[in-house]
Parts: C-alpha cells; sequence; structure tokens
C-alpha cells in the first residue's frame, strides 16, 4: 500500500504539471468553454472514444466508473496518455496548416475488496488555443488589423468506485474537482500613428466539483455471447466562477492607456448528460457496440459583450448529440505459451471506430460545425517471462469539422497510451 501512495503521488505531480497546456489550434476553441475533450483512455481512442458498455479488468474506462467493479483483484493499473496532431484549416481559397502536441490523462484503478473497484486520475475537460488575425483595407494606404489569440482550458481530478451488489449489475460514480483558466483577447491597429489601439482581454476562472454516475448491466446470451447494456448521467448544475472583460484604449502617440473592467459573478454552468450504449462480445475475441450520448447545453446562459454591457445571454449554446460505433477483435484469447513474434499478432487488440457529433455551441448565430471522424488502433501487450500484463495502446484518428460558410478543419491525430498492469497484489509462494 505504500508502493501504492508513492507512485500515485509521483504520477500525478508529474501529470499536474504538464496539464495546463493547450491542445489545441482550431479558432472554434473560442466559443463556448472551448473544445470538448474526449475523456476516453487509449484503448477507447482505438474505437473512437466508446465505452459505456465495455468492462475490463485490465483497462481502466473512465467513461462509465461502473466499469470499476471489473477490476482486478492481483494487479495495480496505471495508464497513462499523450497525443499529437496535425490539421489544416481552410477559409475559401485559404488554407493553413498547424501542429501541436499534449498531455492527454493518468488513471489508476485497482481493486479495493472483492466486487469493489477504486479509480483516480487527472482528465481533460475543456481545451482553448488559437491565434489568428484579419486584415480590413479602407484605403491604399488605410488598413486595419484584428487579432485573435487564446489559451488555457478546464482539467477534473476524480475519485471513482465500481461495485458490483449482484451478479451482473454494476454501478459507480466518478467524484471530481473541475478547475482552470482560460483567456481570449482581440485587438484592433491600425497603420496610421495617430489612431489608438483598441482591445478586449476576456477572462474565465473556474473551481467547482462534478459528479458522474454509471450503471452496466451484463447477461450471457449462450456459451460464447455476452451482451453489456450501460447508462451513465451527468450532473448539470451552476459551477460559479467568474468570467472578466477588460476594455483598453491605448493613445499610441502619447503613451496613455485608459481601461474599464467588467466582471460577471457565478457566471457558469455545466449541462445535465445522459449515455446509453451497449458492448456484444463473442467467444472473448470479437467485440462489438454503440454509444449515444447527450449533453443539454440549451438551456445554458453564456457571458457575451453586446450593447457596450457584458452579461449573461441565452441563445449562444446548443444541445450537442454524439454517436459513436466501433469494435475490438483480437485473434487469440489464450494464455501466451511463449514469447514469439506470431503469439504477439495473435494477442494484439485490433480496433476500429466511427463517430458523428453536432456542436454544442454557435458561430455568428448559425450553428458550429458538425464533426465526423473515425479512428483504427491496437493494443500490443507487453508480456514478459514474469508474466506483466502491460500493454502498447496506438491509434490514429481523422476528424473533420465542417459548416456552411465557415472554417472547414481537418484533423489527423496520433495517441498513444501506456497501461502499466503490474502484480503488486499477488501472493508468492516460496518452495
Amino acid at each position: 500500500m505504500k508502493k501504492l501512495f508513492i507512485n500515485g503521488i509521483l504520477l500525478f505531480a508529474s501529470a499536474l504539471t504538464v496539464s495546463a497546456q493547450s491542445g489545441t489550434n482550431s479558432p472554434y476553441s473560442q466559443y463556448g468553454l472551448g473544445i470538448l475533450s474526449e475523456q476516453s483512455q487509449g484503448f477507447n481512442r482505438g474505437m473512437n472514444g466508446l465505452g459505456l458498455g465495455f468492462r475490463y479488468g485490465n483497462q481502466v474506462n473512465t467513461l462509465n466508473p461502473a466499469s470499476y467493479s471489473a477490476a482486478d483483484s492481483l494487479t495495480m493499473i496505471f495508464d497513462v496518455g499523450l497525443s499529437g496532431q496535425i490539421t489544416n484549416f481552410k477559409e475559401g481559397n485559404t488554407k493553413v496548416n498547424a501542429k501541436n502536441a499534449d498531455f492527454e490523462y493518468a488513471v489508476a484503478m485497482f481493486r479495493a475488496m472483492p466486487s469493489l473497484g477504486i479509480s483516480f486520475g487527472i482528465v481533460p475537460f475543456t481545451n482553448v488555443g488559437y491565434s489568428y488575425s484579419r486584415t480590413d483595407v479602407a484605403s491604399s494606404s488605410l488598413y486595419s488589423i484584428e487579432t485573435h489569440s487564446g489559451n488555457g482550458g478546464l482539467r477534473e481530478v476524480y475519485v471513482g468506485a465500481g461495485w458490483e451488489p449482484v451478479k451482473g449489475f454494476s454501478v459507480g460514480v466518478n467524484a471530481g474537482y473541475l478547475w482552470g483558466n482560460t483567456e481570449r483577447s482581440i485587438t484592433n491597429t491600425t497603420n496610421q500613428s495617430a489612431a489608438n489601439t483598441l482591445s478586449r482581454i476576456y477572462s474565465t476562472s473556474v473551481n467547482t466539483y462534478k459528479l458522474d454516475f454509471g450503471a452496466q448491466y451484463q447477461q450471457a446470451l449462450g456459451k460464447k455471447d455476452v451482451l453489456t447494456i450501460g447508462a451513465t448521467f451527468g450532473l448539470g448544475h451552476k459551477m460559479g466562477g467568474e468570467a472578466q472583460l477588460i476594455n483598453t484604449n491605448t493613445d499610441t502617440q502619447n503613451s496613455v492607456m485608459t481601461s474599464d473592467t467588467a466582471t460577471i459573478d457565478d457566471a457558469f454552468k455545466l449541462p445535465m448528460t445522459l449515455g446509453l450504449g451497449f458492448a456484444w462480445c463473442h467467444n472473448k475475441t470479437l467485440t462489438v457496440g454503440a454509444d449515444y450520448s447527450f449533453q443539454r447545453w440549451s438551456n445554458i446562459d453564456y457571458p457575451k459583450y453586446e450593447n457596450n454591457k457584458y452579461q449573461l445571454v441565452s441563445g449562444l449554446l446548443n444541445n450537442r448529440h454524439k454517436m459513436t460505433v466501433g469494435l475490438d477483435w483480437i485473434p487469440s484469447a489464450s494464455n501466451w505459451t511463449s514469447l514469439s513474434l506470431k503469439n504477439l499478432l495473435t494477442h494484439t487488440h485490433y480496433r476500429f471506430g466511427a463517430s458523428y457529433a453536432t456542436p454544442y455551441y454557435k458561430v455568428n448565430g448559425q450553428d458550429g460545425p458538425k464533426e465526423l471522424s473515425v479512428s483504427a488502433g491496437m493494443g500490443i501487450p507487453l508480456v514478459n517471462k514474469w508474466g506483466n500484463r502491460s500493454v502498447l495502446n496506438i491509434s490514429v484518428q481523422w476528424a473533420r469539422q465542417s459548416a456552411t460558410n465557415l472554417i472547414t478543419e481537418n484533423t489527423f491525430r496520433i495517441n498513444l497510451g501506456i497501461t502499466f498492469n503490474e502484480k503488486w497484489f499477488a501472493k508468492w509462494k516460496v518452495e
């Protein structure tokens, strides 16, 4: 147990150090709370975030806390992940590429007692990161430049538990602490030395709790088939937090700056969320599943500066719907007989997934871009002669965000995750 706490502290110290960076270059992250993160782990990423009906004793599945009850009794699991991506932005005839890398998550799971699994970790919630400018030409001798930039995001530290009160039925909960800061700025300048520079800086600060509940029901459909149905519910509530706007006017000739500040207290809310999914497993080798999730954003007011006033405004956010399908295939589920290339290939998981999601924010009064994405991945076992069961999860994903008369984004992403699965709790026998 001492080893457990020491390694957990080291894991989260390193995770907190790097989790403040942004994981996006998208100009769409300036809307709402930013780009929503999937909050899935390495094995889910290969299936494009599928997971509400998945129950693995050797993988952490934070998408449904009821799955923690399947935790292996002999092992302590640590899972860490990172990603890298290249995005192409297209607006009219203009195309721009951008690269980005991000630390994704650090989670852990162990079994506290029979039928009770515990998980804890840090996962992303939203990301904000963008920088672009527009030039308006009034005449051959007069033009103005409007520069937009933003950074930050929200992160969640959680502790969860999954319990199986009766065989086949499990319930669970994730209790999290959500925190973070974002800053967005708009600066207007001209090429005339006598003109003033105008800027607006929008900043937010959030510190609140987050509660997510889950349930799973598993039923055998014969000797070789098992069906698992999963459901989740996220509690919507006021996050509190502060939204601040600073308007600044700088006289460049006289170096005189004037500013005014507007603040909105209790400015943000979390939406109520619902999820429903299933996973069908055949002969312990092929698992096929589908998820549907719903986030109720439409009844949430959001800060906006209009009519020379910074206030909460309705109609800026939409309800979000997402549908995901995927599969996980392993050629052989039998135990290893020797360390060979053939055994490695036949005990590797091969994963595929696809999803479609609607936007939760509006852009200049119209719905934001819809997202279509597909993924493929592998779960490569890292087994040695001592029987350790760690896994290297590698996946690639292509995502396209598009809407009429808006910027089109095409993103190619590589996800890497390592699941350290060590037999900490096995009893050694001395002969």
